[in-house]
């Protein structure tokens, strides 16, 4: 959530940072704003709304020239949307100015100092708090001329002196040609271009310039020139500084020819699939292959329970993965909130393996259960999209999803393609243990098949979009399932919420007789999952009490399927496949659901109100 880009170098600097804010704004889109170095002065813009309603305008009338700058797009933490509370933030003196992703969560007694030291404050933020801190650090180091040490040094002081989460990135009007940049729990990447170099807290941003990337690590602070940059760390005063290379181009993070972002990213999911699976399937052996995984095959036959930690959509994905784990590899597994599993400090036994899910590698609360399992002790492996992101870098091993840039808020592509590694993942435990050879070819052959079954799916977009015109007006959801369908009825009920801003909610089918039901009425559908798998009769029993009291029932069932065509008002029928892979090709019509109805209600459903992409704050 909130998006950092600079930029030093040659080119003027305002263009360069409004394309790389309209590369971040999936990060935050409450407010935006640019501060521009020329002449020894700094030219601050900033704007509430999103992008193209604001900052872009306020440029366009009001230019802000100059070869270096920084630049924000924010989701709002500390202080309401508005003018004001919008980045970047200058110091007492107007001679710094500052752009921040993270929560200083001592800022008020920081801000009570400086009060009483005569500071006056424009805005309700903790990060004009930290501005007016390096500013004081500033001139208490300055001996004679400014020099690029010296804002560097400043940064250090009043980091030293913050309690919280920060990516920042900080310019002195008196100090051309430099950015210091700096994180803590937050992410922040210098980009490396020719006679230019960038600052950002998301690869998307600078990938259109260069793929030569140095991903930072906590306390790293790093000086940014045109030519140059230099990290330190303030823990240890050296830094592990490796240059990655980017394996995404500009063009996989463009909408093309989609209305949004969303549908683009829900029509690449047969591809997701097969990127997924590519080089993992040892035929011979009957096996999943992993190069990362980083145990040997006598450490992951100690393994006796599995704990996994997520949060939002992969939390949904990892009780789906519950599930296959237990189904395949007959390992025990407890999925947990990750911000649930560092705090209720649970017993975890010694053969216990922590796996965490995230598909930007950088959720705060991800992250820190990761972190608090290796503190413990546990060997902690991760299934992230981001190469380099922190929760790759130190997880003891992990998965890749390889789903490419997923620019649209709601998961779409990274939640199936999470749910292929757990497949395979689930296959490579299970034949170290007692799946036959048999069964995992048969799993392999119907992943194989998943690309083009889920295009068939997606040729029913049109008539999925019927359905949900039908329902458009409708006040409250219900998604129902059982068994692996479970899991799946609630990832569609948040797909719903998100983007719609409808009020829906997933269930176990069975628990629906225990109290809900008291809501249901002719008003309020019920999307049923209904495959024909092992739990097919009862959840037929379960819809037919929803008949009962007339509530309206739109069935996902499986194909040839006809008693469901008897009873539902409406029917989405998929490809049957197997039941540990009905997850995967069920999600995409509840996905087309949520997306046709919310274009229909009028949302934005790449941007929805009050939602960022990754929850970098805890």
């Amino acid at each position: 959530m909130c998006g950092i880009i600079g930029y030093v170098g040659p080119k003027p600097a305002s263009p360069v940072l409004l394309e790389g804010l309209r590369r971040l704004e999936y990060r935050g889109y409450d407010s935006a704003g640019v501060a521009v170095l020329q002449d020894d002065a700094i030219t601050v813009r900033k704007k509430k709304g999103k992008i193209d309603e604001g900052i872009a305008r306020t440029l366009a009338d009001q230019p802000a020239p100059g070869t270096m700058g920084i630049a924000h797009t924010r989701w709002a933490t500390h202080g309401e949307p508005s003018d004001e509370n919008s980045h970047p933030h200058l110091d007492a003196s107007g001679r710094i100015a500052v752009v921040h992703n993270g929560v200083i969560e001592n800022y008020e007694h920081l801000k009570e100092r400086l009060l009483d030291a005569g500071h006056e404050f424009q805005s309700g933020t903790d990060t004009e708090v930290l501005a007016h801190l390096i500013g004081v650090h500033y001139e208490r180091l300055r001996d004679g001329d400014a020099t690029p040490d010296l804002l560097n040094e400043a940064v250090s002081a009043a980091l030293r002196e913050v309690i919280g989460t920060y990516g920042i990135a900080v310019i002195s009007s008196e100090i051309p040609g430099v950015i210091v940049g700096a994180r803590r729990g937050s992410p922040l990447i210098i980009g490396i271009g020719e006679d230019e170099n960038f600052l950002t807290s998301d690869s998307n941003a600078v990938v259109a310039h260069t793929k030569q990337v140095v991903f930072l690590n906590d306390y790293d602070v790093a000086t940014v020139t045109a030519g140059s940059f230099e990290v330190h760390n303030l823990g240890t005063d050296t830094a592990d500084v490796q240059i990655s290379k980017l394996e995404f181009d500009a063009e996989d993070s463009q909408r093309g020819d989609f209305e949004h972002f969303m549908l683009k990213e829900i029509h690449e999911q047969p591809r997701t699939v097969e990127n997924a699976i590519r080089g993992r399937i040892d035929s011979e052996g009957a096996t999943a292959r992993f190069g990362g995984l980083n145990m040997t095959p006598a450490e992951l036959r100690s393994v006796q329970r599995i704990i996994i930690a997520a949060s939002g959509t992969s939390w949904h994905a990892a009780l789906i993965g519950e599930y296959i784990i237990e189904a395949l590899a007959h390992i025990p597994v407890e999925v947990e909130f990750a911000h649930e599993f560092c705090y209720r400090m649970a017993p975890v036994r010694r053969d216990t393996l922590v796996l965490v899910i995230s598909q930007s590698g950088e959720t705060a609360d991800t992250l820190m259960a990761l972190r608090e399992a290796k503190r413990r002790g546990h060997r902690a492996l991760a299934i992230v999209n981001v190469v380099g992101s922190t929760i790759a870098r130190e997880a003891d091993g992990g998965i890749y999803m390889h789903a490419g840039p997923e620019i649209g808020v709601a998961s779409t592509k990274a939640f199936i393609a999470t749910l292929v590694c757990l497949e395979l993942l689930a296959i490579h435990l299970g034949r170290m243990r007692m799946l036959s050879a048999g069964q995992a070819t048969k799993t392999f052959k119907g992943l194989e098949a998943l690309p083009a079954q889920i295009e068939q799916v997606l040729a029913q977009s049109d008539a999925i979009r019927e359905i949900a015109l039908k329902y458009a007006e409708a006040d409250d959801f219900f998604f129902l399932g059982r068994g692996y369908s479970y899991p799946t009825a609630l990832e569609g009920a948040l797909k719903l919420k998100e983007i719609s801003y409808i009020h829906a909610e997933g269930y176990s089918a069975a628990e629906m007789k225990h109290g809900p039901i008291a809501l249901i009425d002719e008003k309020t559908p019920t999307v049923f999952l209904v495959p024909q798998d092992f739990m097919y009769d009862k959840t037929m029993a379960n819809l037919e009490m929803i008949r009962a009291r007339k509530g309206p029932v739109i069935a996902v069932a499986s194909e040839g399927d006809e008693q469901i065509a008897r009873i539902a008002d409406d029917v989405i029928f998929i490809p049957k496949v197997r039941d540990e892979l009905n997850p995967l090709i069920a999600s995409v019509p509840l996905q087309l659901f949520a997306y046709h109805l919310a274009v229909a209600r009028g949302c934005d459903v790449d941007k929805p109100r009050n939602l960022a992409k990754s929850v970098t704050v805890l």
